[in-house]
């Protein structure tokens, strides 16, 4: 026994000799410069693609080994194509050893063709790869992608034009040959350009105010053409071809159908107007530098499409007018000839500033530079244009239909369906004739128009009650009819959602009486296939009815469309700019009146929980205790509560008088500048409060005293509308603006502009749009559409045309529109009372408009409505498409692509792969941490990020993919939660621990102390149960031994030892010898458990020493 224990004793001391050794020269490994026992790198590579050029690897393998090196070319086409490969094979183990390596490359990526080949790479970049792997048994090939070790550099691929000529190698083909003679003395010219100009080639809802489509012509490129319009600028000979249509005579003598604006904002050739009794004027400049104008004895009708045909020869002039295929001609000679320089100034279709225009629709508009001698100016798209006229005129039909029932409701007793207001079907009437005399009908409408209309016919009928008691006029039937469609939308029918034919017939009638959301629910119906069949035509017709009846919402989707070029909507920035403009006045007008049913749009996602408990009601835990502080006097918390009831801010209702209440009572304790201002303003509009111009200019100076910029611009108003003081109102604009007031810069513009200021008596409109522009960054809305006029034109001297900037700049206002605001709250309320349908509708109506909120939040119902795929991804990529658009929506889009590409094996699945990466990485650049994650994954499965995105991390191309990785994750951590798990940093963590394991395994003492590690944890589960099992015994033991003692007592010991009692003391002898036992391999368990325990002590330390 005591030899066993001695051996026992000898192994361990042994096993703790090794181990300690072991773990510290594991831990001090990486202290030396000794490079790690399998590695690869270049040591010399080039920077640009060469053939010829030598690449020099540096290496070295633990044990024998594959080695190679690739180029690889990616295409449009095609990725990972090799071009170029060179294997070895080290078997020297442990030798560090410098490969060179001759690159020899396809001349159709190093060189110049010297003949059109088909062969030719559309080569996109190149890269060359080096790899290490260890030589594997059977018929297992190493790649680059199985490989142990790989790097990798990306060569600068040259233009086509600057590589070396392709050394010839053989004859080239026929063909080749042929284009290479044809093309060889070519002599290059200048693009085809032509005279015929297209103006318009979408019709346009023209509202006969003061807006409409700029559109400016530049000079010919062409030497040859240019020369012949200059010539003809005192010779003109031009024709232009326009199609209206007319809903209403001119609300004023003249409105405009095109006139031209020159560069001294003076009216030029040529001005093509209507009377207000609807006779064509046409004024011109002459040559002598006078203007000249005539009326046509022409009157062109209402509610047909009539083409203009004007045709310019020196100073004559033919109007052609044509309605229902027949011609009406007029002729005038002006005295003079006509001066006509299109490319001076601007020309207006439509409405501008200086003109209203025509109430009706613009088609397509030909503008022929050089005349011509045969108008080809089809009505084109004729489906749409004939649309407009099919709707507009059974909007008429329907008008009267109505008129006509309920005077019959009112003045007789309750119809029915057989009633005598209804004429008598034909067949019936005809059957008739045999019995008696046909009777002739005089009643306001047919049984056809009856049956045409069956499902409002029938609605009236439910509502004679309403109609004889006079609660339902027609004023009321559009809000009435547009909520009962609503009402019944959407119900399920064999397990899909589609809209009712008895929905879209109600929002037609709606439509027809004025509610124009219910137009733009029609196009948005027809546009998308929102439960219904697809038709661009139909959405077409009922966004340029709402456009027309200058509803701001339809406004705004028309112009969202020409922005984007989607839905069939051609991109013209010009119209799109037409269309906001309009909206962006409407939007300066609510600004400017104040209350009612207005609100300003609050970003409340659905999709994110936080914006969702920040809303409140009155209560709410919240709020109670934001009125219990505003109680006690805390002035912020009564600005806060004034500012939430003054606005209806966080789900609070509009309370004016309330707000009135806790801004005085915050203004009266002088200790807050702004809260001052605020109650001071209050006073001089009468809001909420009596007006009181005293009170109010004396906290207005106190306010400015104080500090407030804003206080300095109410008092220049103050002096300037109330004193007519306008040099201390110039004053005071002037301080408020070099201090950075948006209200002060607009104010101190209009001054410029309308030449008020005293010590500057003059127009100054250069100053003016500066300040305008200024104030415009600052989000000012009425500056903003004042400089967005003088961008879409150009017209003002040092003020280049930037239409794209003026559209973006009037969308921003748009989308601040009081009564988008109010519809954006409605949906949300009703989302959060369980009314989805009804949240859904309105979410789509302000997403028309392109405001990304709504569009997530409608997405976001699409989803949870169940309905089509079509519905959520349309309302996704129009959100995307904003200059800011919300997380939620880039990440959900880059889970489609992402998606997408996993389970599709087309070759479109590589710019899947792409977008996915835009997607995630705008996400991220937001500061996004699930965009960081999954550009994470991305790169983990070895996509190659742009440049761009690798710039966001601090990572180049040059990087490990598990570096990369590393930097993206350690970005993610930093954005979330420092004091929660969250993905991202479990999976640095993971990735740091694989990292370390892999370097520790790379030396030989630390793999075996990692061995020795994994041996200590089997030791470690044996023992632990042996253990434990031991004490058990031992213990059971124990307790028979004391036991045995107590009923032995006073027995002789002399007794027979070969009785009873000897017998048990021999069992007792011999059991305290077996636990003898026991208790030694309990103690040797002790001790093998003790040492594993400091070897997983080491390997630990020695992995977090790597860790960190």
């Amino acid at each position: 026994m005591k030899g066993f224990q001695s051996i026992i004793f000898g192994y361990v001391l042994t096993s703790s000799f090794l181990m300690g050794p072991c773990a510290l020269l594991a831990i001090s490994a990486q202290s030396g410069d000794t490079l790690p026992d399998n590695f690869i790198g270049f040591d010399s590579v080039p920077d640009k693609v060469a053939d010829g050029s030598v690449v020099r690897v540096r290496y070295q393998c633990f044990r024998p080994c594959h080695l190679a090196v690739e180029v690889v070319v990616s295409t449009l086409r095609k990725t990972d194509l090799v071009v170029f490969r060179r294997k070895w094979i080290s078997s020297a183990p442990r030798v560090y050893r410098i490969q060179q390596v001759l690159l020899r490359l396809p001349p159709s990526i190093s060189h110049h063709p010297k003949f059109f080949s088909s062969n030719m790479l559309d080569t996109q970049n190149v890269t060359v790869r080096a790899w290490l792997d260890y030589i594997k048994k059977g018929s297992e090939i190493s790649t680059y992608h199985s490989s142990m070790l790989k790097i990798y550099k990306v060569l600068q691929v040259m233009p086509v034009s600057q590589r070396m000529s392709e050394p010839p190698t053989g004859c080239p083909s026929w063909s080749a040959q042929l284009i290479r003679q044809m093309t060889t003395d070519r002599i290059h010219q200048c693009p085809h350009e032509t005279d015929v100009i297209d103006m318009l080639k979408f019709p346009m809802a023209s509202t006969g105010e003061h807006f409409g489509v700029v559109r400016r012509f530049q000079p010919f490129i062409s030497g040859a053409l240019e020369r012949a319009r200059v010539h003809a600028v005192t010779q003109p000979s031009v024709t232009l071809s326009v199609w209206i249509y007319l809903l209403k005579r001119c609300q004023s003598k003249r409105c405009g159908i095109i006139h031209h604006v020159s560069r001294k904002n003076l009216y030029d050739s040529i001005l093509l107007q209507l009377s207000d009794t609807g006779e064509i004027i046409i004024q011109a400049h002459m040559t002598t530098g006078e203007d000249e104008a005539f009326q046509a004895t022409i009157v062109l009708p209402l509610w047909k499409w009539i083409r203009l045909d004007c045709y310019i020869l020196d100073s004559k002039v033919v109007l052609d007018a044509t309605w229902d295929e027949e011609t009406s001609r007029f002729v005038y000679k002006f005295q003079n000839s006509i001066y006509f320089d299109d490319t001076d100034g601007y020309f207006v279709i439509g409405g501008g500033k200086y003109m209203p225009g025509i109430y009706g629709y613009f088609g397509p508009i030909n503008y022929y530079r050089f005349g011509t001698e045969e108008v080809k100016n089809q009505l084109h798209p004729e489906s749409i244009l004939r649309g407009l006229e099919g709707a507009h005129k059974e909007c008429r039909e329907i008008r009267t239909f109505t008129k006509a029932f309920l005077q019959e409701v009112t003045k007789t007793h309750l119809l029915s369906t057989t009633n005598q207001a209804v004429c008598t079907p034909d067949f019936l009437r005809l059957w008739d004739q045999f019995g008696k005399k046909e009777k002739t009908c005089t009643q306001a409408w047919t049984w056809e128009t009856h049956l045409k209309h069956n499902t409002f016919f029938h609605f009236l009928l439910r509502k004679q009650d309403e109609i004889r008691a006079g609660s339902l006029g027609i004023k009321h039937l559009r809000t009435s009819l547009f909520d009962l469609a609503v009402g019944t939308m959407f119900p399920v029918v064999e397990g899909q959602r589609k809209i009712t034919n008895k929905s879209i017939a109600l929002l037609e009638v709606s439509s027809c009486f004025g509610n124009h959301r219910a137009s733009l629910f029609l196009a948005t119906t027809h546009l998308s296939g929102l439960g219904h069949s697809v038709s661009q035509e139909q959405g077409h017709v009922y966004s340029l009815i709402g456009a027309l009846a200058d509803e701001r919402f339809a406004l705004m989707h028309a112009a969202y469309k020409h922005t984007q070029g989607t839905d069939g909507f051609p991109k013209d920035l010009n119209m799109a700019y037409g269309y906001y403009s309009n909206a962006g006045a409407q939007t300066n007008i609510d600004t400017s009146r104040g209350h009612g049913n207005k609100y300003t749009p609050e970003y409340i996602y659905l999709s994110n929980e936080e914006d969702l408990y920040s809303l409140m009601h009155e209560t709410s835990d919240v709020f109670q205790y934001l009125k219990f502080q505003a109680e006690r006097g805390d002035i912020e918390s009564q600005k806060r509560l004034g500012t939430m009831l003054y606005w209806g801010q966080n789900g609070i209702s509009k309370d004016l008088v309330s707000a009135v209440k806790w801004f005085e009572r915050s203004a009266m304790q002088m200790k807050d500048p702004s809260a001052t201002y605020d109650y001071s303003i209050l006073l001089m509009k009468g809001q909420g409060v009596k007006r009181n111009y005293t009170r109010g200019f004396q906290l207005l100076k106190k306010a400015a005293a104080m500090g407030s910029i804003n206080a300095l611009n109410g008092l220049g108003w103050f002096h300037g509308i109330v004193l007519n003081d306008h040099k201390n109102a110039v004053k005071y604009f002037e301080q408020a603006a070099l201090n950075g007031s948006d209200d002060g810069m607009f104010n101190l513009g209009i001054y410029h502009l309308n030449g008020k200021n005293p010590e500057k008596p003059w127009r100054n409109e250069s100053a003016a749009f500066q300040q305008f522009l200024s104030a415009s960054r600052l989000g000012h809305v009425a500056a903003s559409v004042e400089a967005a006029w003088y961008l879409s034109t150009g017209g003002l001297e040092g003020v280049s045309q930037d239409v794209e900037r003026a559209v973006i700049m009037l969308k921003k206002v748009c989308e601040q529109n009081g009564h988008l605001g109010f519809i954006i709250r409605e949906a949300l309320q009703a989302y959060l009372q369980g009314s989805w349908r009804e949240a859904f509708v309105k979410y789509v109506l302000a997403a028309e408009t392109g405001l990304g909120l709504a569009q997530s939040n409608a997405a976001h119902l699409c989803e949870e409505l169940n309905l089509s795929n079509d519905c959520q991804w349309r309302y996704l990529n129009y959100s995307i498409l904003n200059s800011d658009p919300h997380p939620f929506s880039l990440l959900k889009m880059g889970d489609y692509y992402f998606n997408y590409f996993s389970s599709s094996t087309q070759e479109d699945s590589l710019s899947m792969a792409e977008q996915a990466i835009s997607m995630y990485s705008r996400a991220a650049l937001a500061g996004n941490p699930q965009g960081m994650f999954s550009l994470a994954v991305l790169a983990k499965q070895g996509h190659i990020f742009p440049p761009s995105v690798l710039g966001l991390f601090e990572a180049s191309r040059r990087d490990e993919p598990d570096s990369v990785v590393e930097k993206i994750l350690k970005r993610c951590v930093q954005a979330e939660d420092e004091e929660a798990i969250t993905p991202c940093s479990l999976a640095l963590l993971g990735l740091q621990t694989g990292k370390a394991l892999r370097r520790m395994t790379q030396n030989r003492a630390q793999l075996f102390l990692a061995y020795a590690s994994l041996l200590s944890i089997l030791v470690i589960v044996i023992t632990v149960p042996l253990h434990s099992c031991l004490e058990h015994r031992y213990s059971a033991f124990s307790q028979r031994r004391r036991t045995s003692s107590v009923s032995h007592q006073g027995v002789d010991s002399n007794r027979e030892r070969g009785g009873i009692v000897g017998r048990a003391y021999r069992a007792a002898e011999n059991s305290w010898l077996t636990m003898n036992g026991e208790q030694w391999l309990r103690q040797t368990s002790d001790l093998a458990v003790t040492l594993s325990g400091v070897c997983l002590c080491a390997f630990w330390t020695a992995l977090l020493y790597h860790l960190l």
